[in-house]
């Protein structure tokens, strides 16, 4: 995991822009605090701040590659992981390729020498690149598809401008400094367009989603998207194949050549992603896995239960540590230390902007992530498998499927979600948030793929399933993503694999809750492997504590 940043500019030699391109690649140096380098080519400059992951020595970037010559026919900047890189380097090889390094970037980019764009389908991963190619001169910007690892842009007149964060690109005097009035509504509401960005004029290549820049301009298509299909195995069928599925993602994200662990809520998602890494790693002879937990100072004592949250979370953590016997830490916080300011300064920073509501979220979590990483390199989350298998409370309550707008937004999870209690009224009023809604939820019901024949009711499950992967998720990524790259720790997410997300979309809602209880079919995955109490347990992805917000020091100018 890394940080990236470049500019394209066709009318100039970007030798003349060394100065700015260090710029925008330093303020990626949180992202990657290993290594840095710079990759200039007349009218192209690429930047690269590097996390070392994989082969610690000979992965360092940009990389450029040769074919069939002397000269250098394309170059790449990289952020992210490509889980199938020994198969790809393996064919690579077979088709005669001679590697130079280990790393999973020297696969990638000599993929795209031999296959051109269409290498991308063939990618299984988490990651965020570009490409320039010297012979086409034209620079690719690619997305993973579920949007794991972010990848923003600014075009210009004659080029492009882009980083893994807005302050990247911002660090270039080319991109104003203005925010959009929809970007600010997006973040108050926790609705993430795809595409779209906080700053005037940026954009964010989408998930799934190649964007091309050549002396025309830019062009965009993308490679995958969700598409309904007919679902054809049975319930047992359905259980076994997404067990099958599920081995097989945390077997290839356990690879790391750094410590890795696993960050354990207690809940039924984390418990399978930790027991069957331990399994993994145990039976390949190795070191257990190191996992990790969080809690509050006197949070037994004092919990109260709410609709995140049921019940405490620490005896679920026990139960699994006891039964797979990892080597775990719990990490407790003081909600009072999540309140100090130099904190919130920090997340602000990492963020680019005030997060929309302050609560102990994002506080938690990157104190939690500041444990871990003086530990760990790299860190298993179950993060996402609520919205892949449906596992939050309003898919499961009548008013949340019958509202006319996001779910996460009806009253049952409505106050978690509020963004707008520092802003003034008036702002509020001109912001008119109640169009604002209305017109995206129409935009992404209209987008949600559906098929022919289904009823009313299972065509609903479907959107609701499909604005959560595609709005919601969204917000939850760039959280961890930014959080966990503050600190230079990767996050890794097996239940954003492409193809659970698609096989899990096309379950049937009657087989996902076949029992009529939350999880129902979630229950049924892996847990063999988990205490029986973990196998039913619905946990959030971070304590929560409700503290006063003190985050007034904190104002958008």
């Amino acid at each position: 995991m890394c940080g990236i940043a470049g500019w394209l500019s066709y009318s100039r030699n970007l030798e003349t822009q060394r100065e700015t391109l260090q710029r925008m690649t330093d303020t990626m140096a949180l992202r990657g605090p290993d290594a840095g380098g710079l990759w200039i080519d007349g009218p192209v400059g690429l930047g690269h701040r590097r996390l070392s992951i994989i082969d610690l020595e000979g992965g360092r970037q940009p990389m450029t590659a040769m074919h069939g010559g002397p000269r250098e026919v394309a170059a790449i900047t990289y952020s992210g992981e490509v889980y199938n890189f020994r198969e790809l380097r393996t064919e690579l090889q077979r088709l005669g390729h001679r590697f130079e390094t280990r790393s999973d970037t020297e696969v990638v980019l000599r993929a795209y020498v031999e296959w051109g764009k269409a290498f991308v389908e063939q990618l299984n991963g988490m990651y965020a690149f570009a490409i320039w190619d010297l012979r086409s001169q034209e620079l690719l910007l690619i997305r993973d598809r579920m949007g794991v690892k972010p990848l923003y842009y600014f075009p210009t007149s004659d080029g492009v401008v882009f980083g893994s964060e807005p302050k990247a690109l911002l660090a270039n005097p080319l991109v104003p400094r203005k925010v959009r009035a929809d970007g600010l509504r997006e973040i108050l509401e926790m609705v993430k367009t795809p595409g779209h960005a906080v700053f005037d004029g940026m954009r964010e290549v989408m998930p799934g989603e190649i964007v091309r820049i050549n002396r025309q301009g830019p062009g965009r298509r993308h490679y995958w998207k969700l598409e309904a299909r007919e679902h054809e195995h049975t319930l047992d069928e359905t259980i076994r194949h997404t067990r099958d599925l599920l081995v097989d993602i945390v077997d290839r994200q356990i690879v790391a050549d750094v410590p890795l662990c696993s960050l354990l809520s207690g809940g039924l998602d984390s418990s399978i992603i930790t027991a069957l890494a331990s399994k993994k790693l145990l039976a390949e002879g190795k070191e257990n896995i190191r996992s990790f937990s969080v809690d509050f100072v006197d949070h037994g004592s004092g919990f109260t239960g709410d609709a995140v949250r049921g019940t405490p979370d620490a005896p679920f953590v026990r139960d699994l540590v006891e039964k797979i016997r990892s080597s775990h830490q719990e990490i407790i916080l003081d909600s009072r230390e999540l309140a100090d300011p130099a904190l919130r300064t920090q997340i602000v920073r990492a963020l680019d902007l005030p997060p929309a509501f302050w609560g102990d979220m994002w506080p938690s979590l990157y104190r939690l992530f500041q444990e871990v990483r003086k530990h760990s390199t790299v860190a298993l989350s179950g993060e996402s498998a609520d919205e892949v298998f449906g596992g939050y409370r309003w898919f499961h309550d009548p008013e949340a499927i019958q509202a006319n707008t996001f779910p996460w937004l009806t009253s049952v999870t409505g106050k978690y979600f509020d963004g707008k209690t520092l802003f003034d009224p008036g702002l509020l009023a001109q912001l008119d948030m109640q169009t604002f809604l209305r017109d995206s939820y129409a935009q992404a019901i209209g987008d949600a793929p559906v098929l022919p024949g289904e009823s009313a009711f299972d065509q609903r499950m479907r959107q609701m399933s499909y604005v959560n992967l595609t709005r919601f998720v969204q917000t939850l990524l760039d959280r961890k993503d930014r959080m966990s790259m503050a600190v230079g720790l990767e996050v890794r997410v097996p239940f954003c694999d492409h193809r659970l997300v698609e096989y899990a979309f096309n379950i049937p809602w009657p087989m996902k809750a076949f029992d009529g209880g939350r999880k129902a079919f979630s229950a049924q995955r892996p847990a063999t492997c988990c205490p029986n109490r973990s196998a039913s347990g619905s946990r959030a992805p971070t304590p929560r504590r409700r503290i006063r917000p003190t985050s007034r020091h904190c104002v958008m100018r």
